[in-house]
């Protein structure tokens, strides 16, 4: 074979190399693309997060709620929401943990205080975001969250483009009821344990503000909303005080009569009220508000005149006030009250509680906020 027949065959060779090498990079651009070396499957994120809707179906207007929150899903390119409805037997508390095994992504609490405490009960600790559609009388965490109350098409935008926040939650737990006096609440646990506690998202209280609570009648509530609870207040002015033994951490016992006790995770209440302006939701702190008054009405209004102030950052520090409020912080605390008190958690009543023990979990629950 002359050297021109090999050198022939080499530039055939040659040219079936370059044609396949050209064929390789023409496909490869034109799959690809130029400024994209990498398929666009491997980076995109094709997750579209799953809502869960626990719903208080008692609260008005939620039943033709459900269309408006699937269509607002639709919309906004996520999946078909699940719809979970609350029953007396389960405020939440079961539907949220079901909304989770179903594979929600974030449940929203659809309802008052009361279905927000249960969601919030059964999210706690899960990493899975809470949001919130306020249908309720006091709204107390839409309230100090700035989510807006009374209007759900705002709470369904903060839902589908707000950001996760991490907040604190207070638990509460009765160590000893009012009507067995010296024995413990009948709950297999020891104090602070995993026994009979309510989860509070806001403030938990003993005394003049949970009997106000608890005579709130319904149907003025449902007719006047918050307003319902200030005059349900009006026939405890005139109550006797209470006699109050009270341990923060360990820094002691002190004794006191007060009108009530206040044990804030935040403090905002309906009508713009600020009982605890120090509390931050986030801080791993709880904020206490020990509340008396003496001299009938004029210590009452001293008193609103304390709170009014508070809320302008202003603290009357006169000595032998007949209405004052004093603030300390811990992150546990007891109290124990001569006779018991009514006790309430966010606005829900618990009973008549001898003593109360409460404290703080920090950074608990993942929140959806504006």
């Amino acid at each position: 074979m002359t050297w021109e027949l090999w050198l022939g065959i080499v530039a055939v060779v040659l040219a079936a190399a370059a044609l396949v090498v050209a064929l390789l990079i023409y496909r490869r651009l034109h799959t690809s693309g130029p400024a994209d070396p990498v398929s666009p499957a491997a980076d995109v994120d094709t997750h579209r997060d799953l809502v869960a809707f626990v719903a208080n179906p008692s609260k008005p207007e939620v039943a033709a709620f459900e269309e408006v929150a699937r269509r607002a899903c639709r919309e906004a390119a996520l999946p078909d929401p699940l719809w979970i409805e609350t029953t007396v037997d389960d405020p939440g508390v079961g539907q949220a943990r079901e909304a989770i095994e179903r594979g929600a992504d974030v449940v929203v609490a659809v309802g008052g205080d009361g279905t927000v405490r249960a969601v919030a009960e059964a999210l706690t600790g899960t990493g899975v975001p809470m949001a919130l559609v306020p249908s309720g009388t006091g709204n107390l965490l839409a309230r100090n969250l700035d989510i807006p109350v009374g209007d759900r098409a705002a709470a369904l935008r903060i839902l589908v483009g707000g950001v996760d926040r991490t907040i604190d939650v207070g638990w509460a737990r009765v160590t000893r009821w009012a009507d067995e006096p010296g024995d413990a609440a009948d709950d297999g646990a020891t104090p602070g344990g995993e026994g009979d506690k309510h989860i509070f998202l806001v403030i938990a209280g003993l005394g003049f503000d949970a009997a106000m609570v608890a005579d709130a009648d319904d149907d003025l509530k449902a007719k006047m909303g918050w307003v319902a609870y200030f005059v349900a207040g009006v026939k405890h002015l005139h109550g006797k005080r209470m006699r109050t033994r009270i341990t923060v951490d360990d820094r002691g016992t002190v004794v006191a009569r007060l009108r009530t006790i206040l044990i804030g995770n935040c403090g905002r209440l309906p009508g713009g009220i600020n009982l605890i302006p120090d509390a931050v939701i986030d801080d791993g702190i709880l904020d206490l508000a020990a509340i008396d008054t003496r001299g009938g009405l004029a210590g009452w209004a001293q008193l609103f005149g304390e709170v009014v102030m508070q809320g302008f950052g202003m603290r009357n520090d006169l000595p032998a006030k007949i209405g004052r409020i004093d603030h300390t912080r811990a992150q546990r605390v007891v109290v124990e009250v001569e006779g018991g008190e009514q006790a309430q958690v966010d606005g829900d009543v618990i009973g008549r509680a001898a003593e109360l023990e409460a404290w703080v979990e920090p950074k608990a629950l993942v929140v959806r906020t504006a």
